[in-house]
C-alpha cells in the first residue's frame, strides 16, 4: 500500500453446516447442530456492522448459500461482500483432480449466483490450503483476488503459479500472476482460539477466554499500525463462534480499538484488493489456459 492508512478487513467464514457434514463427516444431530448456530452469529453480526457502519466481507460455501439463503441474501443486502468458500468446505489438497476442483468451484459459483444473483470476484480456500491448480482455477473463473496464503502478515501481494518443490535444493519461486493474495493467519482466527473439536484423533481444546484472544489481536493491529505503514489488518471469524456473547463483546471492543485514533478504514477484502491493484505500476499477465 502507498499510504500511512490502516486498513482493516472484518471477515467471516460462514460454514454454517457444511463444515460438520462435509470434512467432519458428522452424522450425530448434537455435531451437526453447531452449525445452526451459524445463521443466529449472523444476525447478530450484522447488527453490530450496522451500528458501527462497517463494511464486511463474508465467504459463503454453496452448501450454506443452498441451506440458509435468506441469511445469505440479508448479508448482501445489507451491504457486505460475498466471497467463494468452496460448496461443501472441501479442501482443495483433498480432491483427487484438478477437474474435481474445477467441478467444486463451478458448483459453489452456481450456488451463490443463484441465491444473490451476483458472482463473486474474492476466494478463500476452505481450511487455508490450495492445492497446486487452485490458482490456475481462479484465473479460468475470473476472480480479482483470493484469501488463503500466509506469505505477508499485513501486506497483499501477487499470487504465484509453478513454484517448485525441492526436497535437495533451494525451493523454487514461480511467475507472479493478476491475482492478489489478500493473506491470512491462524493467529487472526477465531477458530483454533475458541472452538473445542474432538473428531478421531484430534482434540483442539479452544475455549480461550477472550481477554486472551482480544489482547493478541489488539498487539498485533498496533504493531502493524507502528512498522507497516498502509497495512492491510485481517480478520477471519466464523458466525457459530464469534458469534456467542462474550465474543461479540470482545469484537465491538476491538472495533473501538481499531478506530480509534483515526486515520483507519474499515472495508471489504475486495475493495482492498483493488486498492492494491492500483497501487501497482502494472499488474502481471495472467497465464494462458
Amino acid at each position: 500500500m502507498t499510504t500511512g492508512q490502516a486498513t482493516v478487513c472484518l471477515t467471516f467464514d460462514f460454514d454454517a453446516i457444511s463444515l460438520w457434514v462435509g470434512p467432519m463427516g458428522a452424522t450425530s444431530p448434537s455435531m451437526i447442530s453447531r452449525g445452526e448456530f451459524g445463521p443466529v452469529g449472523v444476525a447478530r453480526i450484522l447488527r453490530l456492522l450496522d451500528r458501527h457502519g462497517i463494511p464486511a466481507t463474508f465467504f459463503v460455501p454453496g452448501h450454506t448459500a443452498e441451506t440458509y439463503p435468506d441469511a445469505v441474501r440479508e448479508i448482501v443486502a445489507a451491504g457486505h461482500e460475498v466471497g467463494h468458500h468452496g460448496y461443501l468446505h472441501e479442501n482443495p489438497v483433498g480432491l483427487a483432480s484438478a477437474e474435481d476442483e474445477r467441478r467444486v468451484l463451478a458448483r459453489g459459483l452456481d450456488a451463490l449466483e443463484r441465491t444473490v444473483g451476483a458472482r463473486p470476484v474474492g476466494y478463500r480456500s476452505p481450511s487455508w490450503d490450495n492445492s497446486p491448480h487452485t490458482v490456475g482455477l481462479l484465473l479460468e473463473h475470473g476472480f480479482r483476488y483470493e484469501s488463503s496464503l500466509m506469505g505477508h502478515d499485513f501486506v497483499p501481494y501477487w499470487c504465484r503459479v509453478g513454484d517448485v518443490i525441492q526436497a535437495d535444493g533451494p525451493y523454487l519461486f514461480g511467475r507472479e500472476v493478476d491475482l492478489v493474495e489478500m493473506p491470512v493467519s491462524w493467529v487472526l482466527d477465531d477458530f483454533p482460539h475458541f472452538e473445542y473439536l474432538r473428531v478421531g484423533n484430534r482434540v483442539s481444546p479452544g475455549l480461550s477466554a477472550p481477554s486472551k484472544v482480544e489482547e493478541i489481536w489488539r498487539d498485533e493491529f498496533d504493531f502493524m499500525r507502528r512498522e507497516v505503514p498502509g497495512g492491510v489488518f485481517t480478520l477471519t471469524m466464523h458466525p457459530q463462534v464469534i458469534g456467542r456473547g462474550h465474543r461479540m463483546l470482545m469484537l465491538e471492543r476491538l472495533i473501538a480499538h481499531f478506530g480509534a485514533g483515526g486515520g483507519v478504514r474499515f472495508t471489504t477484502l475486495a475493495d482492498a484488493a483493488e486498492a492494491f491493484r492500483a497501487a501497482q505500476p502494472s499488474p502481471p499477465s495472467a497465464p494462458q489456459t
